[in-house]
């Protein structure tokens, strides 16, 4: 079994531009200049340079950087920054996305399969060969080596039987007390069975915006109460549409000859996805709006916001490999 190593530290990532430099040189000087927030403005909300910082600064809570004082987690200037970051990013998110409280309507919608589906699970099914996969690890790479954590910083802000079904989902999400069988743990084996490295953020530099967008969204949900509805409707939109993509990865490694250990951590996901797809539905959702039917519209957002990310990284996925080109900032290793 592979070992995350947790004292060892990622490093800070390279820059993209004037918002990532100002989080990332302040964090690597230990300077404590004040930031400019007219910086913020105009910057793509979805852009390189915009998510990296944001990624940077939402870093800071979970493992945090080699070399970077604790401190920072908690700095008002940085937190001040972060905080106009997040202002572009949710608005960005809001302008894209169409809105509204219907609710079940979207969950019910989640659940309808396209007889002719195109995501990326299909095309690596179908005729995606390694390195098509190796490349879609390394994105993936930046949440599953975190799988759950942002997650559980939504648990204190729930009662009732909302907050006991969520636990018990994330419960099995870390491995039901088991360390080996965590789930962060399991994409490390994935990833050392693929012949990639398995440490945490080692493919920071690697992927593009669209994937840090998915993981920043989490975060951004996660860290604020006052969106603890967007981040439960983020959570059940995963935890409903997981199985089936996890099912076509397993038949693509099957067929390409993945190592048990990458067709390991699919195959857990779809026997204990198709259980919390009930439970985040009925027994954390349900609950939720039965306690705070206000949230209505929070909750649509999450699932409106996961299906707009999650869309845009594979636009750029199947983009990419269609043309013949690596779907990363830079290539794992020369293409074929």
């Amino acid at each position: 079994m592979t070992t995350i190593d947790r004292t060892v530290a990622a490093t800070l990532p390279e820059i993209r531009g004037p918002l990532s430099a100002a989080v990332v040189d302040t964090l690597a000087g230990g300077r404590r200049d004040d930031f400019d927030l007219d910086t913020v403005l105009g910057a793509d909300p979805f852009g390189e340079d915009l998510q990296l910082a944001l990624h940077v600064c939402y870093e800071l809570h979970y493992q945090g950087f080699a070399g970077v004082d604790d401190g920072w987690e908690w700095d008002p200037r940085l937190l001040g920054f972060r905080a106009a970051l997040e202002r572009a990013f949710l608005d960005g998110i809001r302008v894209a996305v169409p809105g509204g409280d219907d609710v079940e309507t979207l969950l019910d919608e989640l659940l309808v399969e396209p007889v002719d589906g195109e995501g990326v699970s299909h095309f690596l099914r179908d005729e995606g060969e390694w390195w098509h996969v190796e490349e879609y690890f390394a994105h993936r790479s930046i949440y599953h080596l975190k799988e759950a954590d942002p997650h559980a910083w939504v648990i204190p802000r729930l009662r009732g039987r909302a907050k006991a079904a969520l636990v018990a989902v994330e419960f099995d999400e870390y491995g039901g007390g088991r360390a080996d069988q965590a789930h962060s743990r399991l994409f490390a084996d994935l990833l050392t069975g693929a012949g990639l490295s398995p440490g945490y953020l080692a493919y920071l530099d690697h992927v593009p915006a669209c994937t840090l967008a998915t993981v920043n969204m989490m975060s951004l949900f996660g860290l604020h109460r006052s969106l603890r509805g967007a981040l439960v409707g983020h959570f059940a939109f995963s935890e409903i549409t997981t199985a089936p993509p996890a099912r076509r990865m397993d038949e693509a490694l099957r067929r390409l000859g993945g190592a048990a250990e990458c067709r390991y951590f699919y195959t857990e996901h779809i026997e204990a996805d198709a259980v919390h797809e009930q439970v985040l539905r009925h027994d954390v959702v349900g609950d939720l709006l039965e306690r705070e039917p206000e949230l209505a519209a929070d909750i649509a957002l999450g699932i409106q916001a996961t299906g707009l990310l999650e869309d845009r990284l594979t636009e750029h996925l199947l983009g990419a490999w269609s043309a013949g080109r690596t779907s990363l900032l830079r290539p794992l290793r020369p293409l074929p």
